[in-house]
């Protein structure tokens, strides 16, 4: 969801690097301001990074090869992405809480932030004749391009409950929203929300298990490209998570996770064409190991 659907090759994240600077300035222990500035496109594909250039499809973002032999590419001629947060620490908690007596309240983190980047993006309404993209008066197919694209964002992290400040035990929610505009963008309002237990068991201190739910709006550009087409208009995308970490080891964590996805991408047909994708069960395991 976004905003990984909306930047080139889902912005500069694992398992793609890009050359960035970042500042982090803190005046207190309560506030915190960040600023980011980072090339925007880690593989430096221009020409097939988004679906709408492609009938729905995009280039796989991890293949470099197309570059040079070695796979290597440090692109900077698409675009700077330029990011700022504001974060306010509700009920700081100190280094070591052995010798606490007072309890200092359930912690918290409260973030306000959003990106723009400078870059050139595929309009999802008129192509590069002014026409109107998808429709019967669309005779290239090629999307116009606009200057710059944007993204705003919150978020909260808050414990929620603890028995005692020694308790290794606790529950906390959390929760993300993002909102940007809808003429260059794929999805344009997005919710993520859960909630996690620590210490679910008896003797299981630094296990986690947790619930999530999303949500994910198709954009009003991508709606409208769907209606030219003919194609079926996309919607919502939800999507259930339950998740346990496991410390199996001091040096040793193994996550099992579950998800389930209702009306993957909004609703969108299959390889026929003549059917929608059904709802997706999806199970994964993921293992870390500390050197």
């Amino acid at each position: 969801m976004a905003p990984s659907v909306n930047l080139y090759a889902g912005g500069p994240s694992w398992p793609l690097s890009s050359p960035a600077i970042r500042i982090r300035y803190r005046p207190s222990d309560k506030f915190t301001f960040m600023f980011a500035a980072a090339d925007d496109n880690p593989p430096g594909n221009r020409n097939n990074s988004f679906g709408i250039q492609n009938g729905g499809n995009s280039a796989d973002p991890t293949n470099q090869n197309t570059h040079d032999e070695d796979g290597a590419n440090f692109n900077m001629g698409t675009g700077a992405l330029l990011i700022t947060e504001l974060q306010y620490a509700l009920n700081p908690q100190p280094d070591d809480m052995s010798h606490v007596t007072k309890d200092p309240g359930l912690p918290g983190i409260y973030k306000l932030g959003g990106y723009y980047d400078t870059a050139k993006f595929p309009d999802y309404r008129y192509n590069n004749q002014g026409k109107a993209l998808g429709s019967a008066a669309d005779t290239t197919g090629i999307p116009r391009w606009d200057r710059g694209n944007w993204m705003v964002y919150g978020i909260i992290d808050q414990m929620i409950w603890r028995p005692s400040l020694q308790s290794p035990q606790s529950v906390g929610i959390f929760a993300r929203a993002t909102g940007n505009g809808g003429d260059r963008n794929m999805i344009s309002f997005a919710i993520d929300a859960g909630i996690n237990l620590k210490a679910p068991f008896k003797g299981r201190d630094n296990d986690t298990v947790g619930l999530g739910w999303g949500i994910g709006r198709a954009s009003s550009g991508q709606r409208r490209y769907d209606r030219n087409s003919g194609a079926p208009v996309q919607g919502n995308e939800n999507h259930l998570e339950l998740t346990y970490q496991a410390q199996v080891m001091p040096w040793w964590v193994m996550q099992p996770d579950f998800q389930y996805v209702w009306h993957p991408s909004g609703g969108v047909t299959d390889w026929t064409g003549n059917r929608l994708v059904g709802n997706e069960a999806i199970f994964g395991l993921h293992s870390n190991i500390t050197f």
